[in-house]
């Protein structure tokens, strides 16, 4: 009885023949709806920031310079693909490619830097505040962002006013070595 169960299942083994794809020679095409790297149009872009602030792996990171010039880092070496970014963008600046073979021995080709001009307002100076759809946006963090963008480092930290002391002590932040520095 096992004996015919165990030939069963070598001619079930030898029937199918080859089930291997012929992969990099012949790519199958992505699914409808895939969710690859995320693609920027920095001609849509305002520079709201909620893609930096809801983005679950801290792969895109703000700063600004001064009030007027706002620098936006997207570090393509952690983004998981979840396709947060494109979903709260009021834009649509941002969308998901069907990319996903970025294997590189360089970080700067999947690394995105823009700088963004901020509008700012003639009477008072200070950027447009956009609007808020929901009180999720509204508890985010608003206002200048202080990101470490050398290190790599999300600083939660926002001023109503550009905080030119608290932007040099950012720029000197550095990774703690051990664990409670």
């Amino acid at each position: 009885m096992w004996l015919t169960s165990k030939l069963k299942q070598v001619v079930m083994a030898l029937k199918p023949g080859v089930v291997t794809l012929k992969y990099p020679l012949e790519p199958r095409p992505v699914p409808s709806a895939y969710r690859g790297q995320p693609s920027w149009d920095h001609h849509k872009c305002i520079g709201c920031g909620g893609c930096a602030a809801h983005c679950p792996a801290r792969t895109i990171m703000t700063r600004d310079i001064c009030q007027e010039i706002r620098i936006m880092v997207y570090d393509g070496s952690r983004c998981t693909y979840c396709g947060r970014c494109a979903d709260v963008c009021p834009e649509d600046a941002i969308t998901m490619t069907d990319k996903f073979e970025l294997a590189t021995e360089n970080k700067a080709d999947i690394t995105l830097t823009m700088e963004l001009f901020m509008a700012t307002c003639k009477r008072c100076g200070r950027c447009y505040e956009h609007e808020t759809r929901n009180a999720i946006d509204r508890m985010s963090l608003k206002g200048y962002r202080y990101d470490n963008l050398e290190v790599r480092a999300v600083i939660p930290v926002s001023t109503e006013h550009l905080d030119a002391e608290l932007l040099e002590k950012t720029e000197k932040y550095k990774r703690p070595e051990k664990i409670g520095e």
